[in-house]
């Protein structure tokens, strides 16, 4: 009798666990240009650990011609960008998540919609990722990551990546500048200052 009790403990195990990677969001890795091989595989790693899903890496692609612009300077629409790679999302993956070494940008809005003021410095404005909330697609820049110390360059990579695909995942900007969530309001020192985890508040938005 115990033994069968165990055999059937066992198979429930077994079930729920089937259960659960079939249920697992799986996330491809568009990796763009000559975006480093090596970082491309631990970006995969930390977003798998990070937010418990499945990464699939995909094969390096050129940067898409139809983003760029020169309006300040030679950039690549962020947000064109994450509308192709949403509208090529194959039916396999859940999110797609783009990296580059290009510069992007995007235009900054106020809530009414308008360009914010002044529409020279906001209409191309350059930044290190964009991911909308919630949505299908992001995309990660290292143009804007300079620091003289590697590490802090990848650690700047890591947790962009894994705030704009948070974006994706229905999670708003945090009010708690230690949540990896924080706006970076325009400075690289609040992403430096900020830790590469979720606070207790958004830990609960997406149900960790």
């Amino acid at each position: 009798m115990k033994s069968k009790r165990l055999y059937l403990l066992l198979i429930f195990l077994v079930i729920l666990f089937s259960c659960q990677k079939n249920n697992q969001k799986i996330v491809g890795i568009q990796p763009y240009g000559a975006f480093p091989k090596q970082q491309v595989t631990l970006m995969a790693e930390v977003i798998d650990s990070f937010y418990n899903v499945r990464t699939v890496i995909l094969p390096h692609k050129e940067i898409y011609k139809q983003a760029y612009v020169n309006i300040k300077s030679p950039r690549y629409r962020a947000d064109s960008i994450i509308r192709i790679q949403k509208r090529n999302l194959p039916d396999s993956l859940d999110f797609v998540v783009g990296l580059t070494v290009k510069d992007i940008s995007t235009t900054k809005r106020e809530s009414s919609g308008e360009v914010i003021k002044p529409a020279s410095k906001y209409t191309d404005w350059g930044v290190m990722g964009l991911g909308f909330c919630p949505g299908k697609s992001c995309i990660i820049s290292t143009f804007r990551l300079h620091h003289k110390n590697p590490n802090v360059r990848l650690e700047r990579l890591k947790k962009i990546t894994i705030h704009e695909l948070g974006h994706n995942l229905g999670l708003p900007h945090c009010k708690n500048k230690k949540c990896v969530m924080t706006d970076a309001v325009e400075s690289i020192a609040t992403i430096d200052n900020e830790s590469l985890s979720l606070c207790e508040d958004c830990r609960q938005e997406i149900g960790f």
